[in-house]
């Protein structure tokens, strides 16, 4: 049986392309059956056009939006149930009795009117023998039919379930109370919590695919609970509180790593993620095309193509056609907007000091580049701005004649000595560039050494 309580989202990079949602979301199925872990597909960025054609085609829901790992006040709400304000304290304190926590009490509308605790109690018992003078008078049963609203705490603190738990801290820290209340965005009544939960929240269990730097890297990860790492790329990861698996293997793309994982267990996938996971290889590698490109992946391949071609989830007959169609989907410089065009696969990289950032965008022909020059400079030079880089740089990648233009914006300089001949429109001509990762970050890295 799945674990329900602790979920573990598995989520690849910002900026997510069809790697790293197809990783993300093949390896979540494969710890679902066969581990039997409540693994959860996440992303934390919009999803390419490419990925949506392949996630449309296929009839599957994109990954979760997950903003960022800092837990909310929703991991920790208890859905107490709530009583009315006209019901009687006996009937209160029978419930705060079984759950070790305050009642919430609410209107008709379902909205939080207060709380009654063991403080409120206290409190209302007080007013009651300070008012009497007869104290033989006074009886537990009498006091116990009172009504609730006449008992409660009116003034306890609410936090919405959707709020981050670390914006809550310091007023909890300054409270007396130990109960609270949580609602929905729109105020109505979602649960309660206690003060230990706020201080010590439970940390977001997260595996990351498709990479390992902190940089490129979900927001709040230092307040999560790193569980393992799958990924491609270089080394640059965060540091851990405690040993974690951590893989990390040259081939083409991580779907090759999950898909591997999936046959070594004698596992067979369903036919829409076979089909999305074979998208993953083919967009990294460009086809089998791209210098990172392994026998490892060829043989995924291979073995993917078979699963989708005898299921007739896709109607192609082999992985070129199916390839060429898929990059094409995604192609397309002459409508999207500049942010788009850079912000859509968008890489920051720090070394020797210096910070720069690299995007891709794949065409289906250089000309869909011309009459973008001057905006996507202008473009890339307020990037370099907004994000304090010494310099960031395009990559337009021609993926049906594998040849590359770079614009390059900030402190250009530093790059002189790239190998690639600069245009009279400012861009530099680079014919066999393809991968971002084997072959144009290396270059640039090895300039700062």
């Amino acid at each position: 049986m799945i674990d329900q309580i602790s979920p573990i989202y598995v989520l690849g990079h910002v900026n997510p392309d069809i790697d790293s949602i197809a990783s993300a979301m093949g390896y979540a199925w494969l710890l679902r059956e066969k581990d039997e872990k409540n693994a959860i597909a996440a992303r934390p960025g919009p999803i390419t056009p490419q990925t949506a054609w392949i996630l449309q085609q296929l009839h599957l829901e994109p990954p979760l939006f997950l903003a960022d790992a800092s837990p909310r006040f929703n991991r920790i709400a208890r859905p107490l149930p709530p009583v009315t304000p006209n019901r009687s304290l006996r009937e209160a304190w029978s419930i705060a009795a079984s759950n070790s926590i305050g009642v919430p009490v609410i209107d008709a509308d379902n909205r939080p009117l207060g709380m009654v605790t063991g403080a409120s109690v206290f409190k209302f018992i007080s007013r009651q023998i300070d008012s009497l003078i007869d104290l033989n008078n006074v009886s537990v049963a009498k006091l116990l039919s009172v009504p609730c609203c006449e008992a409660m705490d009116p003034d306890v603190p609410r936090f919405k379930n959707t709020m981050r738990i670390c914006e809550g801290h310091r007023r909890v820290m300054r409270e007396e109370r130990n109960d609270f209340l949580v609602t929905h965005d729109d105020g109505t009544y979602w649960g309660v919590c206690r003060s230990p939960d706020v201080i010590n929240p439970p940390k977001m269990k997260i595996i990351l695919v498709d990479h390992n730097e902190i940089s490129q890297s979900i927001r709040a990860m230092d307040e999560a609970e790193l569980v393992e790492v799958l990924d491609h790329h270089r080394l640059g990861t965060q540091s851990t509180r405690i040993p974690v698996p951590f893989y990390i293997d040259i081939v083409g793309s991580t779907s090759t790593l999950v898909s591997e994982r999936i046959f070594l267990f004698a596992m067979t996938p369903p036919p829409e993620i076979a089909a999305l996971l074979l998208a993953g290889v083919i967009s990294d590698t460009l086809i089998l095309n791209s210098p990172t490109t392994t026998s490892r992946d060829r043989i995924v391949v291979d073995n993917l193509m078979s699963i989708v071609k005898s299921s007739g989830v896709l109607p192609f007959k082999n992985y070129l056609d199916f390839g060429k169609e898929l990059l094409t989907a995604g192609s397309g410089m002459v409508v999207a907007s500049v942010d788009t065009i850079i912000q859509t696969d968008l890489k920051i990289y720090e070394t020797a000091g210096f910070k720069f950032g690299l995007a891709q965008v794949e065409v289906g022909n250089l000309n869909e580049l011309i009459a973008r020059v001057g905006e996507i400079s202008t473009g890339l030079d307020t990037l370099c701005q907004s994000k304090g880089l010494s310099f960031a740089l395009l990559m337009v990648t021609d993926i049906v004649r594998s040849v590359s233009r770079l614009l390059i914006e900030g402190e250009k300089d530093k790059l002189n000595d790239l190998p690639y001949a600069k245009l009279p429109d400012g861009t530099y001509d680079a014919p066999g560039l393809v991968s971002r990762k084997k072959q144009l970050l290396p270059a640039i890295l090895a300039l700062f050494e």
